[in-house]
């Protein structure tokens, strides 16, 4: 009984050492990405649905699931400045919508994303990063 306790206490310590890495990065679905929509911010908690770019190509999807999936937590102050964009990426199926923030940094700077829905937390992207989203962003007319 001894070594049943140990096993889940072991077990359960593995799994909040798991959690807390996760919360460290921004997360998606494990599903395959279909689409990639972006429309200018209305504002921090509203989505704006006047969508001026839908990026569909495997490889430009890559781009902005890489910059979600590699943003490191951060404490950002953006409560006073509202976000450039909101990107919404699109699943195949029926599955929910990722809802974020972005705050696009000029080039060799970084760039800040948040979950539309969420405590308010900020994740930071590389300055590489936002060079990569700067050229798929500003490049389209």
């Amino acid at each position: 009984m001894k070594a049943l306790y140990s096993l889940l206490s072991l077990l359960g310590l593995i799994f909040l050492v798991g959690c807390q890495n996760n919360q460290e990065h921004m997360i998606l679905l494990d599903e395959k990405v279909k689409e990639i929509i972006i429309a200018k911010s209305s504002g921090v908690g509203e989505m704006n649905q006047d969508i001026f770019l839908s990026i569909n190509d495997r490889q430009s999807i890559n781009v902005f699931e890489k910059a979600i999936k590699t943003a490191m937590k951060q404490k950002s102050d953006v409560n006073k400045a509202n976000p450039d964009y909101d990107v919404m990426v699109e699943y195949e199926g029926a599955l929910p919508t990722h809802a974020i923030h972005l705050w696009l940094g000029e080039e060799n700077e970084e760039s800040i994303l948040m979950y539309m829905v969420g405590e308010g937390e900020t994740y930071l992207t590389s300055s590489k990063t936002t060079n990569q989203i700067r050229k798929l962003i500003l490049s389209e007319p």
